[in-house]
């Protein structure tokens, strides 16, 4: 009889967070939350050499966050980190260098200076993953935000698709998060302070035909990162942050050669990268768990509830 109660009591407190998540969330409609600042913060970056990483990378770096970006290739890397670099000079033009000083005079005031730090790293191998970790301990500090966003994707069915690159998908999309995570969580955990981004896919919501690999490493990441965020909910840690990028198709390049069927391709065509990264940015900063572009994927993932097969 007790066990009934407790678990009666239990159900209706349930109830009633999930009544009040709605009102918050509709409050959040009405009164557009604040962006939080990222300015001194360390921010890791992977996959940061080209597309939604180098967009993501230029959005913090306007907004004076210090920049750590993984990439395997160094070039396109460092191409990354010389637009960073160029952000930087220009809003340090735009900064006062002086103000009035306590007695009588003008006092230099030295605006903060963010910087930008590129390594070289191989995120599907986790040796590469944990030695390139230490460095950045190392060389930069305590690492305040993780934007898991390195991707591949091998664009063959699954019979014409050689082995290695099946694998090469799962490291790559969906292990490498399990490594960069054991990387940095530890430190936010012991601060309660950080912040996980893990750039998915529609395509880890509903799945279509010819992509399996793609399809199977992103439902991965979204089942971690999913299970990592009710794993950090229990250990009561409030100061650190999750959330989750679901995009559809991205012009980025990464999906050349795939065809939307021509009657749909109108009403969803492929996105535009700075609208997506856009998107995601005003999530991040307001701390919002999930964001998926456009809008109409999340309903396209309700129906995939209700309707038959």
């Amino acid at each position: 009889m007790m066990n009934a109660m407790v678990i009666l009591a239990e159900f209706f407190v349930v109830i009633l967070k999930v009544l009040w998540a709605f009102v918050t969330a509709g409050a959040k409609w009405v009164v557009r939350p604040k962006e939080k600042s990222v300015a001194g913060q360390v921010c890791v970056i992977t996959g940061a050499g080209s597309g939604l990483g180098r967009l993501f990378a230029k959005e913090f770096a306007r907004r004076r966050a210090v920049l750590v970006l993984w990439d395997i290739n160094s070039q396109s890397n460092e191409e990354t980190a010389e637009l960073v670099r160029e952000i930087y000079r220009e809003l340090d033009s735009e900064t006062p260098m002086s103000k009035d000083g306590a007695v009588g005079g003008l006092e230099e005031v030295l605006p903060f200076q963010p910087q930008v730090y590129t390594y070289v790293c191989d995120v599907g191998k986790r040796e590469s993953v944990y030695s390139t970790a230490e460095k950045v301990r190392r060389e930069v500090g305590n690492v305040d935000m993780l934007i898991n966003n390195a991707g591949v994707v091998s664009g063959h069915h699954l019979l014409e698709c050689p082995d290695e690159l099946i694998e090469r998908t799962m490291v790559v999309n969906c292990h490498a998060h399990f490594w960069t995570t054991k990387a940095f969580l530890p430190k936010m955990l012991e601060l309660n302070h950080g912040h996980i981004v893990t750039v998915a896919s529609s395509l880890g919501l509903f799945s279509t035909a010819g992509v399996e690999d793609y399809c199977a490493s992103k439902f991965g990441a979204i089942g971690f990162h999913e299970s990592l965020s009710h794993e950090i909910k229990a250990s009561d840690k409030d100061g650190i942050k999750m959330t989750l990028v679901c995009p559809y198709l991205v012009d980025t390049g990464m999906f050349k050669g795939c065809r939307i069927r021509k009657e749909i391709e109108p009403f969803l065509p492929p996105l535009k990268p700075e609208f997506c990264v856009t998107q995601s940015m005003r999530a991040i900063l307001t701390d919002q768990a999930m964001i998926c572009t456009p809008r109409i994927v999340y309903m396209v993932n309700f129906m995939k509830s209700i309707l038959p097969f």
